[in-house]
């Protein structure tokens, strides 16, 4: 079998809310990276794997971007054209939790949109709350940029009931190589508020890689809803208070710059 650019990357994942209350959490996990163009070829080359069907380990479009909106690429592409970036057919490369037993549920998504070159042309941000609501932050990356890409965003889509709307995203970002590392810092007008990173190395994607992720990280995507909810009885011991969630954006999608570095 020949290798693919898709693979499996292991690592973990670290949260520290600075205030108003001092609050950390680090969970172990993995992902996939899922080169759309190589998915009907892992459906066919992998036992563990399938694509819009059941499987240990499964893929649904459907999962993501607009729902009923068809197979992800073209609507990904679709994003990036409306963006005035116009996509030439490059790679996309999407940073997901599979479906694990036919369940999933995503926090963040992380789509890496490339020119044919290779060129990195865009990061898609793709965000789910738990009430089932979605919305994606498309921040282009500009000529010539240097790794770590950092990227800004203003805060459009409520999230956490614990955390205010009235705030700012910066990413720094490594893309996805022999590691990946996405490192996120939010902030109000008076400075830090969380700290989130997500680090991972890479791993070949292949049936006896995802069996062992399996042992490893056993019914993975129940876990992330129950540690979602633990954490949220943690914050709320604290005596930090919710805030009212506000109806989502009506545009699906909240199209960003980043300085140019």
């Amino acid at each position: 079998m020949g290798e693919t650019v898709s693979a499996l990357y292991a690592g973990t994942v670290m949260h520290v809310r600075l205030k108003p209350r001092r609050h950390r959490l680090s969970y172990r996990l993995f992902s996939l990276l899922l080169d759309l163009d190589e998915v009907d070829t892992l459906d066919r080359r992998l036992r563990l794997f399938s694509r819009n069907r059941f499987n240990l380990f499964s893929f649904r479009d459907s999962d993501y971007g607009t729902p009923g909106g068809g197979p992800l690429k073209p609507q990904v592409e679709a994003l990036l054209a409306a963006a005035g970036l116009e996509p030439d057919g490059g790679p996309v490369r999407l940073l997901t939790m599979p479906r694990l037993f036919g369940y999933a549920f995503n926090p963040l998504n992380v789509y890496f949109c490339h020119r044919r070159n290779g060129a990195l042309l865009a990061v898609l941000y793709e965000v789910n709350n738990t009430f089932g609501q979605r919305h994606s932050y498309l921040i282009p990356v500009p000529a010539g940029a240097h790794e770590p890409l950092r990227q800004r965003a203003e805060k459009r889509f409520y999230v956490s009931p614990f955390m205010d709307m009235d705030l700012a995203y910066a990413f720094r970002v490594h893309p996805p190589a022999d590691e990946v590392r996405i490192a996120i810092l939010a902030s109000d007008a008076e400075g830090p508020v969380l700290s989130a990173v997500h680090h991972a190395a890479r791993r070949p994607l292949n049936d006896g890689e995802l069996a062992r992720a399996l042992v490893a990280f056993p019914f993975l995507t129940l876990k992330v809803v129950a540690g979602i909810h633990w954490e949220a009885l943690r914050l709320w011991a604290k005596g930090i208070g919710l805030r009212p969630r506000p109806p989502a954006p009506e545009i699906a999608v909240s199209v960003s710059t980043s300085p140019r570095l």
